[in-house]
């Protein structure tokens, strides 16, 4: 079977990867396919649905596959490692979709590589479930992110703190460069190799930066941008990455590499998930300057191509991290106007905003629950008594209230106008962690895939009302609560 795939990163030098193909697994059992995405590389979902379980396995690679694992570096919580790599990946090739835009095809779980060092290669069934199941949703929710076109299980057992059983993923991604992986060169001063991938990386994702006076100074402010995008869309539908090492930072914008990450219930800049984040690092708050702080790392790496003048290459460079903050801040004061029913722009809505934050943090309310609920506050009479319910009564939101409708009787849209424009910005349904884990539970440990497909289901609609699946938009009770998230490897 031949999937008309192409091969632009492996025609690189060949330090930039390991030649390796997949290792076989034992009775592979395709166990979620997506037929739409598979339609959008413009590929025939029944054929490959009919060979899914080999072919998505790596029991029976492409005829036109040249599979290779990745090298990249990375700084994991803030230290360096020099080597990292694809340990347990494997890149088959490119595809170009109907949309003209090329995207990787990666096997995830597929055995070991050169750059597994201790590593079995191997995935676990509920980890690649809960990638598939959360970039799917951020896909709906309009977030960048790689996209998930099947998972396969297998019948070996994959060792971690227990046994489990195991399975493979197949992603699909702009691309899979990162950070680190420039990192990786630089680090070895590779001045040669950092060059190619700098003009790769040009050619695949920044074409408009070919023409400028500094190439590499101009793709660092694009990735700026799309990260200063990427971090407000998290921010705005409450997502937590959980370890936005460098090495999980991709170079197009994308969300990428989903291990111990979750969707906030109750709203708390401090919210933290993960159970290998003990000082909180990576704290839904902390997301911003975390980005800036890996933005920095890539300057690092391009400094030599900014300038041969080392301390001018620093002086530019440094210019444009420094404004990934306020570039940041006014990408996510625009998706915020739009949480709550604004669409001018007045001096004072960044207080109105903060407020409403504060006070949310201050009650406890429920982050995706409060700007739904809200939009039914915006016509008169406003349903005012499903959003109180979600905070004290001496919370203040009553004031807030006040003076939020104040500030939308300057706007020039109807109620009903405002109300809708609200229920497009601000999901029903997001993926909460106790349906994510009860769902994952289920076909880990008893092979029962409905759960996760009725999540699955209601989460590709996230905008919509569901009168049947009231319960998926309810945060967890108290003894539902999920408060650690792990990585998976």
């Amino acid at each position: 079977m031949r999937l008309g795939l192409q091969h632009t990163y492996s025609a690189l030098p060949s330090r930039f990867y390991a030649r390796v193909a997949p290792t076989p697994a034992k009775d592979p059992r395709l166990v979620v396919f997506n037929s739409r995405l598979t339609e959008e590389l413009d590929l025939d979902p029944t054929v490959l649905e009919l060979e899914g379980a080999a072919w998505f396995s790596g029991n029976q690679t492409p005829e036109d596959a040249d599979p290779i694992a990745m090298a990249y570096a990375g700084h994991q919580f803030g230290n360096f490692v020099p080597q990292l790599g694809d340990g347990r990946a494997i890149l088959l090739g490119e595809r170009v979709g109907r949309d003209g835009v090329r995207r990787d095809i990666q096997l995830k779980g597929s055995g070991r590589t050169p750059f597994s060092r201790n590593g079995d290669g191997r995935a676990a069934l509920g980890p690649m479930l809960r990638e598939y199941l959360i970039s799917e949703a951020m896909h709906a929710l309009g977030v960048p992110t790689t996209r998930s076109l099947a998972v396969v299980t297998t019948a070996e057992q994959v060792v971690r703190e227990d046994l489990l059983p195991g399975a493979v993923l197949t992603r699909v991604a702009a691309s899979h460069i990162r950070v680190g992986t420039f990192e990786y060169f630089a680090a070895r001063n590779d001045g040669d190799a950092v060059s190619q991938l700098l003009d790769y990386v040009i050619t695949r994702h920044y074409p408009e930066a070919r023409g400028a006076d500094v190439p590499a100074l101009a793709v660092l402010e694009a990735v700026a941008q799309r990260q200063a995008a990427l971090i407000a869309d998290w921010m705005s539908v409450g997502f937590i990455h959980g370890v936005m090492n460098t090495d999980n930072v991709a170079i197009s914008g994308e969300t990428i590499d989903y291990g111990p990450c979750a969707f906030m219930d109750h709203y708390d800049v401090n919210t933290v998930f993960s159970s290998i984040d003990h000082g909180g690092r990576y704290a839904y708050g902390n997301q911003p300057a975390i980005a800036q702080w890996n933005l920095a790392r890539f300057a690092e790496t391009l400094l030599p191509l900014i300038d041969a003048d080392n301390g001018k290459a620093i002086e530019l460079a440094t210019a444009v991290v420094r404004e990934f903050m306020p570039v940041f801040d006014a990408r996510l004061l625009t998706r915020m106007r739009r949480k709550i029913g604004l669409a001018t722009e007045q001096e004072g809505d960044v207080e109105l905003v903060r407020t409403l934050l504060a006070t949310m943090q201050s009650a406890g309310a429920d982050f995706t629950l409060t700007f739904r609920r809200l939009a039914r506050c915006v016509e008169e009479p406003g349903d005012d008594a499903s959003l109180l319910e979600l905070f004290a009564p001496s919370a203040g939101i009553a004031d807030w209230l006040r003076g939020w409708r104040e500030r939308l009787a300057s706007e020039p849209q109807s109620a009903a106008e405002g109300r809708a424009n609200m229920r497009r910005v601000n999901p029903a349904f997001i993926p909460r962690n106790h349906r994510v884990e009860a769902a994952l539970e289920a076909a880990s440990t008893h092979g029962n895939f409905g759960p996760f497909h009725q999540l699955l289901k209601i989460l590709e609609h996230p905008y919509d009302d569901e009168p049947g699946c009231v319960e998926f938009e309810q945060p967890p009770a108290p003894g539902e609560r999920v408060l650690r998230t792990f990585c998976g490897t």
